[in-house]
């Protein structure tokens, strides 16, 4: 086998375990714990990955990036798998990666709706605030009580997941450094965030927030969507349209372009 086949070869080997020949055994590439919540009224379920370079620990402090729908079955392993390899490549600087998995989601992550429409998706839905209070009142200290960290966050989410970083970043702006939004779903609440996001923009005036905002084909094309765009043009974000994919198919090619871009080292 040529050297640099073998050493590409590997340096995967990180990512799993020893290779035992007798056997198996289980494949990890991180951490989880419980964590009890006071605020929700339920146990939630965190997923924590620190990525390496080619098996190498990074040393000292690392910013967190928060995961929404961050459960094994969820997205966690295609994005901790994502940054895993755009730290080692160099397009993405080091974060500790915080999976948070999903209880109820559509109630976590939508705000109060008048639409008859919204309400049957699911039995609870319009309790974001109560989410984000978890986050910022019991997860944050969690993490910063079990990590070495440092002060900058960041979070990323797809779809209903998306809707809430968006509404995150108009209400409580300073709950984040960076804001990832793929493919948001603004169109709850008949598109109420997105009507009420010009007069809530003010507030985001001379604050120090990076803002990635994806839309696939059926967004991108949407009502809503162009308002948003309007609304957000005095502000410094970026906004990348991938009309080639659906909803279906945006989120990892999205990621990587985000991971590139407010994530990526300085140049």
């Amino acid at each position: 086998m040529k050297a640099w086949l073998r050493a590409a070869a590997l340096a995967v080997l990180p990512w799993g375990c020893a290779v035992n020949a007798g056997g198996s055994e289980p494949l990890v590439i991180g951490e989880t714990f419980s964590l009890p919540s006071g605020v929700l009224e339920e146990t939630r379920r965190i997923n924590v990955f620190r990525p390496t370079i080619y098996g190498e620990r990074i040393e000292g402090p690392l910013p967190v990036l928060y995961v929404l729908d961050g459960g094994i079955n969820e997205d966690f392993l295609h994005i901790a798998g994502l940054a895993q390899i755009s730290v080692a490549n160099g397009t993405m600087r080091p974060f500790l990666l915080v999976g948070i998995e999903n209880t109820a989601r559509r109630r976590d992550f939508t705000g109060p709706t008048d639409d008859p429409e919204d309400r049957k998706i699911a039995p609870r839905v319009g309790e974001s605030a109560r989410f984000r209070r978890f986050l910022r009142d019991e997860l944050f200290a969690e993490i910063a009580r079990r990590y070495d960290i440092t002060a900058e966050r960041a979070i990323v989410g797809e779809s209903l997941a998306g809707l809430f970083v968006v509404e995150t970043l108009l209400l409580e702006p300073d709950m984040f450094s960076t804001y990832i939004a793929v493919d948001p779903s603004l169109w709850w609440n008949r598109g109420g965030l997105v009507k009420h996001a010009a007069e809530r923009l003010p507030q985001l005036s001379g604050k120090e927030v990076k803002v990635f905002i994806a839309a696939g084909r059926e967004l991108a094309a949407s009502a809503e969507m162009s308002e948003f765009t309007a609304s957000m043009r005095k502000l410094r974000w970026r906004y990348h349209p991938l009309p080639e994919e659906t909803h279906a198919t945006i989120y990892h090619p999205a990621a990587m372009a985000a991971f590139r871009s407010v994530l990526a080292p300085a140049r």
